[in-house]
């Protein structure tokens, strides 16, 4: 250039630096039109090298160099392609510059480039975009100021021209240099299923865009969610299937301090899941109309199969036919047409469901409850995908069911839902929330994990999540009967434990879990559990004062209780531990007569006509000798009135300890209850049952005189008025019909006695140790 513009260009006052850029606008146009261009070449080289070059050149001659090159883009027009190597390299490396001017000049610079570039400068998208992210954290507010200005340009050219400009370059439509070659197994994702060789690559920009979304400036981060929008509502450029690339950077967004920066990524954040929802929808609206299509084919065939017109079968159509309908041409059915937007979209749930997993574990609320809302439409949309990552949800999501917010709560609680009734939809061979159907066989479920993703949350601290726990132990289980919670994978141990757990609530799901594998499994796994929770009795005595009685009922309910009270009936008979077996008889009996849950037991024992009913009654009160009430209150239970009257025969040689008036005391109220109404009303008839009365009589000659001595005289005073008979050969002993099938009375009355001489020898024993001296105690 002449030497008065390069002077101009490189004067200390900006209008002059202006003059001079006019002129050299005019030199440069006139080049251009005489074809002259080793001039433009060599004036834009003296302006990137000499005036620009490096960061060590004056502030006014990188200015002037910079008005240069914007002067001579707008003296080229349409010719500035070309050149656009040099120029943009030289106006970008000055957006770093330390002189906060130059920096504004760049921007103002590269703007009025653009301007003239247009679609061009889609070539160097990533250049520029990756210097606007870097000044939008800028300190000085005119350079601010100038990149949003910039931006606001680069923003309405790429909408405008992202998805159709092919730069004037090419040299084939075929090929570009925009375009970076994949690697190897990298997808190319295209709605049209053609590469494309627009100025603009989004599989070019895509890895760019993945590195900038872990910066922590709330500028920048609100330049990143602007950006991400504007290229999101760009209707084919498809940026939905580059989610999984950024998504994990745009969640940790949420956690921003700055309001406008989590609301702006919330609102993207919502965008992207509608967009997903409405693809999906599309393609199960097309999936159902195929199927539908090929159904009347397929009826159609079949109606028509033994037609022959004209010597010729009509075709039917094959579901390869259907799959094929609509393609081949290119054109779609009227019916189709304008919603067939995103049917070929290809998006890797996948890869999305591993994300949101991986943020499920975030201290930030925001960030969970995204996360859990996100998932929750998963279900769906692409439940398979979902149910691939079931043990990882499972160990991510069930302790948020705890949680203190209540919106954390109701989304936990949703996921949990539908993961259940997606786990239900596959056992029960029903079609799954996106209208496809998934056989047991079929799906890709690690039951070991997911068994041991649940059984871990029965030792978190919140009552709701070992409750879930539980809940998804019982559905596992019911999925997969034969292949989980068996004796031997390691999980009887952990369910007997929870037994011990302090609420109500979880021993009552346990105990429904315990029930389920028991009436499923051989009678192995059922004679475990009773013998290994008589174990935990006797080992945590606590539990079974607190506890006991809910466990008893609550198994009585969900197992057989007849099995149950001969199970028990049968290990406590042989139980060394005389203590022990005399608390756990007391709490059996006190459940067998007052829960409602074994009311139908004790019908049964009232009537001992059949020889079941017999031998139950042996097996119980084989069992129950080691506590003499409780042998006595069966007794009266099953109408034994004789028996029970030689029990007090019995009980008139044995030590009459406070333990043994307190359950009397206990059992003559009792005999108040509705439970023995039978009883009281077999009181009016003495002629068939003489031995009842003696057996009450005797329990009162047996109680000191409190308030169970008196209700209980006042209810045989209230009979007095009645004439006593002699019991005749007619009168009912209280046993049943003597023959083959007879009770063993005799023998069961020598049990007792025998039971209660041990237990009688057991506490002598124990008192004389406790007052024994210290140096005896001590050897």
């Amino acid at each position: 250039m002449e030497e008065t513009i390069a002077a101009g260009l490189a004067n200390k006052i900006y209008e002059k630096r202006k003059v001079a850029a006019y002129e050299l606008e005019k030199l440069i146009r006139d080049a251009a039109q005489s074809q002259d261009h080793a001039k433009v070449q060599a004036v834009i080289d003296q302006l990137c090298n000499d005036f620009i070059g490096t960061s060590q050149k004056a502030a006014r001659s990188v200015s002037g160099g910079l008005i240069g090159l914007a002067a001579t883009s707008i003296a080229l027009g349409k010719g500035l392609a070309v050149h656009l190597d040099l120029i943009i390299p030289s106006v970008l490396s000055c957006f770093s510059n330390q002189d906060a001017r130059i920096r504004y000049y760049s921007t103002e610079s590269l703007y009025n480039i653009a301007k003239v570039a247009k679609g061009e400068i889609l070539l160097y998208f990533n250049e520029i975009f990756d210097a606007l992210c870097r000044l939008s954290a800028d300190s000085e507010i005119s350079v601010k100021n100038g990149a949003e200005l910039l931006d606001r340009l680069i923003k309405d050219i790429v909408s405008e021209k992202a998805t159709e400009y092919v730069s004037v370059l090419q040299s084939s439509p075929f090929a570009s240099p925009s375009v970076a070659p994949l690697k190897s197994g990298e997808a190319l994702y295209s709605t049209n299923g053609r590469d494309r060789h627009t100025a603009f690559s989004l599989n070019k920009f895509i890895p760019l865009l993945s590195e900038r979304m872990y910066v922590l400036n709330p500028f920048t981060r609100i330049f990143l969610v602007s950006w991400i929008t504007v290229l999101n509502s760009i209707p084919d450029l498809d940026l939905v299937v580059h989610l999984p690339q950024f998504l994990d950077g745009i969640l940790n967004f949420l956690s921003d301090s700055h309001q406008d920066v989590r609301i702006a990524t919330s609102k993207l954040l919502a965008d992207f899941l509608a967009e997903i929802k409405k693809i999906a929808d599309v393609k199960r609206i097309q999936a159902n109309t195929k199927r539908s299509k090929y159904r009347v084919a397929d009826s159609s065939h079949r109606s028509s199969v033994n037609l022959d017109i004209s010597g010729t079968k009509e075709k039917s159509l094959t579901p390869a036919d259907i799959e094929q309908d609509g393609k081949d041409d290119g054109h779609p059915d009227d019916e189709d047409e304008g919603s067939l937007s995103g049917l070929d979209l290809f998006i890797d749930y996948t890869a999305l469901v591993r994300i949101l997993l991986r943020h499920l574990n975030s201290h930030e609320e925001a960030i969970q409850l995204t996360a859990l809302t996100w998932l929750s439409e998963f279900f769906s949309i692409c439940p398979l995908a979902v149910l691939e990552f079931m043990p990882k949800l499972l160990e991510v999501f069930l302790p948020t069911i705890s949680h203190d917010a209540k919106a954390m709560v109701k989304a936990a609680s949703e996921v949990n839902d539908k993961s259940l009734k997606l786990i239900r939809s596959v056992i029960d061979g029903t079609p799954l929330p996106d209208g496809s159907l998934a056989l047991l066989d079929s799906v890709d479920l690690d039951f070991g994990a997911t068994v041991s993703a649940a059984t871990i949350q029965l030792l978190d601290d919140h009552v709701d999540t070992r409750v879930s726990a539980l809940g998804w132990l019982m559905e596992l289980h019911r999925m997969a009967p034969s292949k989980i919670l068996t004796l031997e994978d390691g999980t009887f141990p952990i369910l007997l434990k929870t037994l011990s757990d302090t609420s109500e609530k979880v021993v009552t799901k346990d105990l429904q879990l315990l029930a389920q594998i028991s009436s499923n499994s051989a009678d192995d796994y059922f004679k475990a559990l009773c013998s290994n929770l008589l174990t935990l009795f006797s080992s945590d005595r606590k539990l079974l004062e607190t506890r006991g009685s809910l466990i008893i009922r609550q198994l009585s309910i969900y197992l057989n209780a007849e099995r149950i009270y001969r199970t028990l009936a049968e290990s406590l008979e042989k139980e060394d531990d005389l203590e022990f077996g005399s608390t756990m008889v007391q709490h059996l009996n006190n459940n067998l007569l007052t829960a409602p849950e074994l009311f139908d037991l004790r019908k049964r024992l009232r009537n001992m006509d059949s020889r079941d009913g017999q031998s139950f009654f042996t097996a119980l009160y084989r069992c129950f000798c080691h506590n003499a009430v409780a042998t006595f209150s069966l007794c009266l239970l099953a109408q034994a009135y004789e028996q029970a009257f030689n029990l007090l025969q019995i009980f008139a040689d044995l030590e009459i300890t406070i333990h043994l008036l307190i359950q009397i005391d206990k059992l003559v109220h009792l005999l108040e209850s509705p439970i023995f109404t039978y009883l009281r009303l077999q009181l009016l008839d003495n002629d068939r049952y003489p031995f009842l009365h003696k057996c009450l009589y005797g329990l009162l000659m047996l109680l000191p005189q409190t308030s169970a001595f008196t209700i209980l005289r006042n209810r045989l005073n209230s009979i007095q008025s009645i004439p006593a008979a002699k019991a005749t050969q007619t009168a009912i002993s209280g046993t049943v019909r003597k023959g083959k099938d007879e009770v063993p009375f005799a023998e069961l009355l020598a049990k007792f006695r025998s039971v209660q001489v041990k237990h009688e020898r057991a506490r002598q024993i124990s008192s004389g140790a406790s007052i024994a001296p210290k140096s005896q105690r001590r050897i």
